[in-house]
């Protein structure tokens, strides 16, 4: 099968999690440019102005500083340019508060993040065959 090369953005502000998921991708093969933000804000910046592909898939963090990860999607969902793109989220927070928050503002998925770097591997490497099975519309 050959692999649709899909823009990702990864919005993360712990370091160990940005480099789990780069590691994941290198270990499940996946090439698909990976983009990061730190934080909300810097992300709608990039978003916003340009400074990265379109990316298909966000994926997402909850808890960060600056504008966390509900407060993003809202504004995210309110910006006809973006609301299209696809996110997940993966996060620690098990609350039902942030899952219902979340979903509410029609994520893709909600992902609790592995507590083994084995366990992490497998969902990024789910992840990616889910992205393969989509079809995205050609234009957005």
């Amino acid at each position: 099968m050959i692999q649709k090369v899909l823009n990702v953005l990864l919005v993360e502000d712990d370091e160990v999690d940005i480099m789990n998921v780069q590691r994941a991708f290198k270990k499940n093969n996946i090439t698909n440019p990976l983009f990061i933000a730190r934080n909300g804000l810097e992300a709608l910046e990039m978003l916003q102005n340009g400074k990265v592909p379109m990316p298909q898939i966000i994926i997402l963090d909850i808890n960060m500083p600056k504008m966390n990860g509900i407060e993003f999607l809202k504004e995210l969902r309110n910006d006809a340019n973006l609301k299209h793109i696809s996110v997940f989220v993966m996060t620690t927070s098990n609350e039902d508060s942030d899952k219902i928050n979340a979903y509410n503002l029609n994520i893709a998925g909600y992902i609790l993040k592995p507590l083994s770097f084995e366990k992490f591997i497998t969902s990024v490497a789910t992840l990616n065959s889910y992205w393969q099975l989509c079809e995205p519309p050609t234009t957005t």
